[in-house]
């Protein structure tokens, strides 16, 4: 499950996972501001663009939570055991509808069984390449909410059919942390609706409508599949772990919009999974330093990760 310990010392691994309640405490600080900002935004400026841009970069952070959920499932987010888990749990995962101790045990399988029969996450990446049809269609999916209330209702509706019925809840819990969803609805849904209730309180009632459940069930999903696609579509399937994953270069705009708190360096992540993620182009400066660089399967954009998934192909 650490594949890069064939690449880097325990001298260069050690501090490079040298974790800091400091700057877990400022990431989810700066994912929660950032959403704040852009509801601040359209009070300042209220018309169409602003709204779209609070809607995309708000999406964008709800995609930064589950990547901090993501964080604290490797206990990566904080130093301290206890701040890693509550913090994780309450203010990443449960305002997204996920749930972090269900996470965990799925995820933890994706990186023991990478691109293998095995891998729980397989049936994401074994569609690609595809054809740009298939993305188009896809991505229109996403950006109209479709895939969004199809997941929402697919929730709701597994929290009501195996409500008590546990074992059939841990057996589909893995399909629903595949999609950063929690297979018991109930437990998260009031740290969903409570930036929803904040927002329409500050502003006007049709806020949290608008600026929460419209980025969750567009932006967000969009951005969800692009980062699928981008870190495991189209890769080797082996066990080679510079080519069975792909790390993904990101200028500032892609950053705010797509690729939240360096979530681009997946190649990275799977080399030394309890790395935590502000120290993951350290690493990749590391291995580029080692001379790796030629074996890396590197992007240099997501739109480049796009066409090696198949934007490029003709077909329906």
């Amino acid at each position: 499950m650490t594949p890069g310990k064939a690449y880097l010392s325990s001298d260069d691994i050690r501090p490079l996972a040298a974790r800091s309640d400091l700057m877990g405490a400022w990431l989810v600080l700066h994912c929660w501001s950032v959403i704040a900002a852009a509801v601040a935004l359209f009070a300042l400026w209220p018309n169409l663009l602003t709204a779209l841009i609070a809607v995309m970069l708000i999406g964008s952070r709800q995609l930064g939570l589950a990547i901090l959920m993501h964080e604290a499932a490797h206990n990566a987010l904080f130093k301290t055991r206890r701040l890693n888990d509550h913090i994780g749990q309450w203010l990443c995962a449960r305002p997204i509808l996920a749930d972090l101790p269900a996470y965990r045990h799925y995820h933890l399988t994706h990186h023991r069984h990478t691109q293998t029969d095995k891998d729980p996450d397989l049936a994401l990446s074994l569609a690609f390449p595809t054809t740009r049809a298939s993305l188009k269609r896809k991505f229109a999916r996403d950006l109209t909410g479709q895939t969004g209330l199809k997941q929402l209702f697919g929730q709701i509706r597994m929290s009501l059919v195996l409500a008590g019925d546990h074992e059939a809840m841990e057996a589909a819990s893995g399909d629903f942390a595949q999609t950063f969803k929690s297979p018991r609805l109930l437990p998260a849904l009031p740290m969903f609706l409570l930036p929803m209730l904040v927002m329409s309180l500050l502003g006007s009632w049709w806020w949290g409508l608008a600026f929460w459940l419209l980025p969750y069930l567009t932006w967000f999903q969009f951005v969800v599949r692009l980062r699928n696609i981008a870190e495991h579509g189209a890769v080797e399937r082996s066990e080679n772990p510079f080519q069975n994953v792909r790390t993904t270069y990101a200028g500032p705009l892609a950053r705010a919009l797509v690729a939240p708190y360096w979530v681009n360096y997946h190649l990275e992540h799977h080399m030394v999974m309890h790395v935590p993620c502000w120290q993951l182009p350290k690493m990749h400066a590391l291995l580029l330093a080692k001379g790796y660089g030629a074996r890396m399967r590197v992007a240099k954009s997501y739109g480049q990760a796009l066409i090696e998934a198949g934007w490029h192909r003709r077909g329906t």
